[in-house]
């Protein structure tokens, strides 16, 4: 079983707190990514230190995952924590949760081979759960979840997407 009473309490601690100070939920992440190597990303935020690469038959060093693997990961990653969150919420237990993301793509569009766009052409996550819960208790548990999962969000519906340049001319 999942231990859900320490993120139980956590959710309602948090959202008792937001509600009683709406100002302390909003702010501004910041990632910064430096190049090296070819297209070795080197990836910090906060505490946490990534790579990201490219496969060397793209050219990259093959020193970490590409892109698309966070990307993919962050979605399924958010969903699988809403879910666990939105169950220790509503009291439904669980055993066993696993979310698996399948993303299709054509690549012309990146190389910019064919007049098609760089993104995915679908996306789709299959969530596999372990509970004695009945299915409608599970299926307000996705519900919920899916409803207030930014990640889902992000993904479901275009983004505000602004670029800054800074150039520093080298002497």
């Amino acid at each position: 079983m999942i231990d859900t009473d320490k993120i139980k309490t956590a959710f309602e601690r948090n959202a008792e707190a937001l509600t009683l100070r709406p100002g302390i939920g909003q702010g501004t992440a910041v990632t910064r990514v430096l190049v090296h190597e070819g297209m070795t990303c080197e990836i910090e935020d906060g505490a946490w230190k990534l790579v990201a690469d490219m496969a060397e038959k793209h050219g990259g060093n093959n020193e970490g995952p590409n892109p698309g693997v966070y990307g993919r990961a962050a979605l399924g990653s958010c969903l699988a924590i809403g879910y666990v969150r939105w169950a220790a919420k509503l009291g439904v237990p669980l055993s066993k949760l696993e979310v698996e993301v399948q993303a299709d793509y054509d690549a012309r569009g990146e190389f910019a081979v064919a007049d098609i766009p760089a993104d995915y052409t679908e996306i789709r996550y299959v969530v596999s759960i372990e509970s004695p819960a009945v299915e409608e208790q599970i299926l307000q548990v996705l519900d919920q979840a899916d409803a207030h999962s930014s990640f889902y969000d992000i993904f479901a519906r275009p983004q505000k997407l602004k670029r800054e340049l800074r150039i520093t001319k080298k002497v």
